[in-house]
């Protein structure tokens, strides 16, 4: 089996499939900016050893000195491993003076004095305009790679190459894996995306995963697209109460444990206040609970929960709260996930998904994470309720543009109704899977008390509503 070489982050290692295969050459390849060099160090600090260290050859693109300067903002650069484990050497000097046949032989020199386990080339792609012509290059590529593949050494050759340079530039043919970083900027936001183009003899993970850049290297989350899993995972047929028993008896005693369901209503008709219902009911039953909100902060919420008698800073309960600007759609849901083990929470409220949906590159990107959160929360038996606001005051013209009721096993309609001389507020259940539900709209008010549920709503008044 062929050794591999980890990042030291192990979602990054899954998305290479168990990592990078070692004494291979790999190409990092992206825009200014986008971390090529950060990840090349970041390997090279993780694996290199004084017996075998790791050697960073700067070209000519950037200067080894601003190279340095970056790197030692990072955690992983240590200085203690400089001059032993990990050795910086600027190759412009000699690109300069003697061409690509001196870069060659200083390569050579350094593979048999070192015996380096690594060997970064920044950027590759500069060394083209020294070459004598195509075919200057291509012998200066072949007798390069002969020499690499002389000695068990992995290379990182990185460089600021487009995505036609990948079929048309010679370099790529010997590359045993090919990682590229990009970013799309939508309006004020920004995203940037990791896809593996090559990796020999590994079964990667396919298509853009999300990445951030931060002062410990690349945060990694992989692209969350869970397949069908027709197993039985087994799940306890004790339904579980929202802590509104009229709204319990409507949905034919309760919720399914690991249901997820989709309340949906205008501003003000009270879905943070469901949510928060049906997480702090949870304590009375021993189950803990997360609410992960985009909608409020800490304080505000807090404020919500004190009026009726609850607080998040009871044990058993946890506030996750992240701000809409600079939301990753892919970081939220790893930390959710993350938060959920770590708490042991059974029950959790999402609010909203609007924001959620804000966040995402576009709309199958978003279904596939939100199939694939409410898959894994089913199978680990967590019921997860999700709001989502709607524009319509009265009626109901679409209830998600994103395709979720379809994804939900319950779906709840929060709505307001036209009274004569006030508002008036409605809750109506219009799905439940495994469930015989009653599907009329039941007037409510909001108390002290929370939800209280009265008479269900005549003809006349659900249709004016």
């Amino acid at each position: 089996m062929t050794d591999r070489l980890s990042s030291g982050s192990d979602r990054l290692d899954g998305t290479l499939g168990g990592g990078l295969m070692a004494n291979a050459i790999n190409f990092l390849l992206g825009p200014p900016g986008s971390g090529k060099t950060i990840l090349a160090q970041q390997y090279l600090f993780h694996n290199a050893t004084d017996r075998r260290p790791g050697v960073y050859f700067s070209t000519v693109s950037e200067p080894l000195e601003k190279i340095l300067r970056y790197a030692q903002t990072l955690t992983f650069f240590d200085r203690r491993a400089l001059g032993k484990s990990v050795l910086y050497e600027d190759l412009g000097g000699v690109l300069n003076e003697k061409g690509l046949p001196g870069v060659l032989a200083r390569v050579t020199e350094v593979l048999r004095e070192q015996r380096p386990s690594l060997m970064a080339i920044d950027s590759f792609k500069a060394t083209r305009s020294y070459a004598d012509g195509q075919e200057g290059f291509r012998r200066f590529l072949h007798d390069l790679a002969g020499r690499l593949s002389a000695y068990p050494v992995t290379s990182f050759w990185v460089g600021e190459y487009e995505s036609g340079d990948i079929i048309e530039a010679p370099e790529f043919a010997v590359a045993d894996a090919i990682i590229s970083l990009s970013s799309e900027r939508r309006g004020e936001r920004e995203s940037r995306s990791l896809q593996v183009l090559k990796l020999r003899g590994s079964d990667y993970q396919s298509g853009l995963h999300a990445y951030r850049l931060s002062e410990s290297g690349l945060q990694v989350f992989p692209r969350m697209a869970d397949p069908v899993d027709p197993s039985d995972y087994g799940l306890s047929d004790v339904r579980i109460p929202s802590g509104i028993p009229l709204f319990d008896a409507m949905l034919e005693d309760g919720f399914w444990p690991g249901a997820s369901t989709l309340v949906a209503g205008p501003s003000g008709a009270g879905k943070t206040l469901l949510g928060l219902h049906f997480v702090f009911n949870g304590l009375d039953t021993g189950e803990p609970g997360l609410f992960a909100t985009m909608q409020e902060n800490p304080s505000q919420l807090e404020r919500t929960a004190n009026r009726f008698s609850w607080s998040f800073k009871s044990p058993g309960v946890e506030l996750m709260y992240r701000t809409p600007v600079d939301l990753y759609l892919d970081e939220w849901v790893y930390d959710l996930l993350g938060t959920i083990e770590r708490t042991g929470a059974r029950r959790v409220v999402i609010d909203s998904l609007g924001d959620l949906r804000a966040a995402a590159l576009d709309d199958i990107r978003f279904r596939e994470y939100i199939y694939s959160l409410l898959q894994r929360c089913s199978r680990q038996g967590v019921s997860v309720i999700l709001t989502q606001e709607m524009p319509e005051l009265f009626g109901v013209s679409r209830l998600s543009e994103y395709g979720v009721s379809h994804l939900s096993d319950n779906v709840v309609l929060l709505q307001f109704v036209r009274g004569k001389a006030e508002l008036r507020r409605s809750i109506t259940v219009l799905k439940t899977r495994a469930s015989t539900h009653d599907p009329r709209s039941v007037q409510y008010d909001i108390s002290t008390a929370g939800f209280v549920l009265g008479e269900p709503l005549s003809s006349s008044e659900a249709l004016s509503s």
